[in-house]
């Protein structure tokens, strides 16, 4: 899709061997980056000669296009090139170099190759000599280049890129930007970061400018930074996030909107959101250690994130609204379906490298031991303090069951602590090592800690409730006030209009508080995944057609009691068009 859209030949253009027009958008090269950076994080799981073929290819055509002087951008070194550095608002030169740095350091890990990274530092040194004290004093309009100067700093070592890092930060808060006429808190450069006290404007710039601030504290240990950053976060998840963990209310600058503006079907939920959410999830959970944050990464994955790409991994949602009619209401585009790829395509590539750093997210080392953030079948090979070398394997069927099983296959009988994250949602957990149950605290939404001299062979066993649930909204939030949704486990579900009796109108139903609950796995569907049946109602909302208001309570409207079927919402919209809806109207 990259070479049909143009990217590669973009930079071949700036390479002086490409043929044809250059293609736009402006940030064409970054879709190229972001496909490195998954490609290289795919090379450290499994080794592929085709693959890693493919990616020499590509490093190869971005060293040609590359400039003497160390500056590469396709579209200015094209089009514009007497006119570098001149609209820092809007044409994303640092975005798409903060990309290629994130790439170069994905690829030098991967492969230990360092072709990628050397063109990565030039550039970041073309950049350092452009930008700080003394020469250009201006932040850039899309932050990304922030974290991935962090991320070059602890590659290198080279501590000019971490203060280059801070030095963007600091520039923000001027009030200069222009914001594509939305205003200068679109881009975030309405308050100084160290003052702010509410996230504001376009979500994904929001989002990663937050990501980047929390990996200069946790270079820095500036209170200061930490501060904002736990004031921000509470401030989108009490007011400003939907259950899903989708971010960005409003359509127009696909941006967050006031507290409590959550509306189901006109809502953004851009893709890339749910994105920058988990990698600031990450790295606030890596500075503090607290489970609220593997908890929201957690909801952001299955839920808000999952949702944008289709079954078969061909198709993609930009935008994951929790209710639709079928049809696009917001851009008259037709009916609802994901679409193979997109004019601008940011959100592609960026499902792919979040895919690939998947098994990243599930466990952590600190001077204590090891923590199991996530839980997924997976191999953990780890050197602790105590320990040389710890071989732990989880076995798991989550998120469709909550039994994790962790055997240890290599320890040295020295003393160390496991710990294993509770859910929140989890009402209750049961701990075993070796069969023996354990007196360990497995409270919900916190670490169930395990201290003792492991031997190989050691089993532990953590089983946690895993029943369906209906949850209701925050009663400031208009749009949903007096509904219900249905999750189980870290899963939100929805209704489809395809798993209900024909021609029932989903704006018609509704489901009692005290409704009855029902888990069934469900092999021959999707893919296989656990239905959820729930007893509800059909209400005949056609008694009210000739009349502009009804003074009589809709309890005294004709229904009649349906059973509702309800599906994970990561998996709507992959069985053709049709209605769907999270939040169900109380009965």
């Amino acid at each position: 899709m990259l070479n049909e859209s143009g990217n590669f030949n973009n930079l071949k253009l700036a390479a002086g061997s490409g043929k044809g027009e250059y293609q736009t958008p402006v940030f064409m090269d970054s879709d190229v980056y972001k496909w490195l950076e998954a490609a290289s994080y795919d090379l450290a799981n499994v080794p592929d000669p085709e693959l890693e073929h493919m990616v020499d290819q590509a490093i190869e055509l971005i060293a040609a296009a590359q400039q003497e002087d160390g500056y590469l951008n396709s579209y200015y070194q094209v089009n514009k090139p007497d006119e570098r550095w001149t609209d820092l608002d809007h044409d994303h030169e640092l975005y798409c170099a903060g990309h290629l740095l994130e790439a170069a350091v994905a690829h030098h890990r991967a492969t230990g190759k360092p072709t990628l990274l050397a063109v990565a530092r030039r550039f970041a040194d073309h950049i350092d000599s452009e930008f700080g004290p003394g020469k250009r004093q201006r932040a850039p309009g899309h932050p990304e280049i922030e974290l991935a100067l962090v991320e070059l700093y602890r590659e290198t070592r080279e501590r000019r890129y971490l203060d280059l890092a801070a030095f963007f930060v600091d520039q923000r808060g001027s009030g200069t930007m222009r914001g594509y006429r939305l205003g200068p808190a679109y881009q975030q450069d309405h308050v100084p970061v160290r003052e702010a006290t509410e996230v504001a404007g376009h979500a994904v710039r929001q989002l990663y400018l937050t990501a980047g601030v929390t990996d200069i504290y946790m270079e820095t240990g500036e209170q200061a930074l930490l501060d904002a950053m736990t004031r921000l976060w509470c401030d989108m998840t009490f007011t400003k996030m939907h259950i899903t963990g989708g971010l960005g209310a409003r359509f127009v600058g696909e941006s967050f909107g006031q507290a409590y503006e959550l509306p189901s079907d006109r809502c953004y939920c851009e893709t890339c959101a749910a994105i920058a959410s988990m990698m600031w999830n990450w790295r606030l959970l890596l500075a503090t250690r607290e489970a609220r944050y593997a908890e929201l990464l957690e909801r952001s994955l299955y839920n808000g994130f999952l949702s944008s790409v289709s079954l078969d991994g061909r198709r993609y949602f930009y935008v994951n609204p929790l209710q639709s009619r079928g049809v696009d209401s917001m851009q008259g585009r037709g009916v609802v379906e994901r679409p193979e790829w997109f004019g601008c395509a940011c959100c592609p590539p960026n499902v792919m490298r979040q895919i690939a750093l998947v098994g990243h997210y599930a466990a952590t080392t600190d001077e204590s031991g090891l923590q199991i953030h996530q839980y997924v079948s997976a191999k953990i090979e780890a050197e602790l303090e105590a320990e040389r070398q710890v071989v732990l394997r989880t076995e798991t069927d989550y998120p469709w069951d909550g039994k994790v099983k962790l055997t240890i296959e290599e320890t040295s009988g020295n003393e160390w602590k496991l710990a294993l994250r509770v859910p929140g949602w989890c009402e209750g957990a049961n701990l075993r090592v070796n069969g023996e149950a354990i007196e360990a605290a497995a409270t919900s939404g916190t670490y169930a800690t395990i201290e003792r001299a492991w031997q190989a062979g050691d089993i532990v066993e953590l089983d946690m409730v895993m029943q369906p649930r209906l949850t209701e909204p925050n009663p400031r939030v208009d749009a949903i006030r007096g509904s219900l949704a249905i999750e189980r486990g870290p899963l939100v579900y929805c209704l489809e209009e395809v798993d209900q009796e024909p021609g029932l109108n989903l704006l018609d139903v509704r489901i009692a508080p005290d409704a009855s609950l029902r888990a069934t796995r469900r092999e021959d569907l999707l893919g296989g995944v656990v239905v959820v049946e729930a007893q509800g109602a059909v209400v005949d909302v056609d008694a009210w057609r000739d009349e502009l208001y009804r003074p009589a309570p809709m309890e005294d409207l004709p229904q009649r009691e349906v059973v509702l079927r309800a599906v994970p919402y990561f998996a709507w919209a992959n069985r053709g068009p049709g209605t769907m809806r999270v939040w169900i109207p109380r009965w």
